[in-house]
């Protein structure tokens, strides 16, 4: 297919950080919310990719929904130093050399329904910036994942884009902006009907 730009989803897509996460959320949970609480990376694979309102929901249903979006934010601050801190940032194997390829032929962009900060935490742990002409998330708009597919659309002038992702989720966003849905099949997610599938990020460059 003849194609301009690629925009891919962070999570499940680019690296695995649930680990990590789910080891700075639980300490946070546990402190603030309850003290047998453990938050797993099982289950935030199961999360990921939801908007922050409906994680925090699930993780702390006791609570009322201001303290739950305290809470979680709490939980994102911890999980932006936890990141920051790690020995090795947890991308899939292949990603760099594959990012470097495609942006030799492509523009390159991120949409995440993450929190604001995320995205510039994945950067900086990877120093892979420079593959990347921009990005957006709920946290910088206040809009979903379909709503800011569109708009990096609009700001930067995509001609013909397509979408890398790993849930339903991103699956519907990329239906609601009108654009291809590349399926990571070793994330978190399933999707029936993608126009595309890859089982390794690497893939992106025998596709395409």
């Amino acid at each position: 297919m003849k194609m301009d730009s690629m925009i891919f989803d962070v999570d499940g897509t680019l690296w695995d950080a649930t680990k990590i996460v789910a080891e700075a959320w639980t300490e946070i949970a546990r402190r603030e919310y309850d003290p047998q609480i453990t938050i797993t990376f099982g289950q935030l694979q199961q999360l990921f990719g939801k908007l922050l309102p409906d994680i925090a929901a699930n993780l702390f249903p006791r609570e009322s929904p201001e303290r739950q979006m305290e809470l979680i934010h709490i939980c994102c601050e911890a999980e932006h130093q936890a990141l920051l801190a790690a020995p090795k940032a947890p991308i899939f194997p292949g990603l760099e050399d594959t990012l470097k390829a495609l942006s030799e032929k492509y523009k390159l962009f991120i949409v995440s329904n993450c929190q604001a900060g995320y995205i510039e935490v994945f950067l900086k742990c990877t120093g892979f910036s420079r593959y990347f002409q921009g990005h957006l998330c709920p946290g910088d708009t206040g809009r979903p994942k379909g709503d800011n597919i569109l708009e990096i659309i609009r700001r930067h002038r995509l001609k013909s884009p397509v979408y890398i992702g790993d849930t339903e989720g991103d699956f519907l966003a990329t239906r609601q902006a009108g654009i291809p849905f590349v399926h990571a099949s070793y994330g978190y997610g399933r999707v029936e009907t993608p126009e595309y599938v890859i089982s390794q990020i690497s893939d992106l460059t025998r596709i395409f």
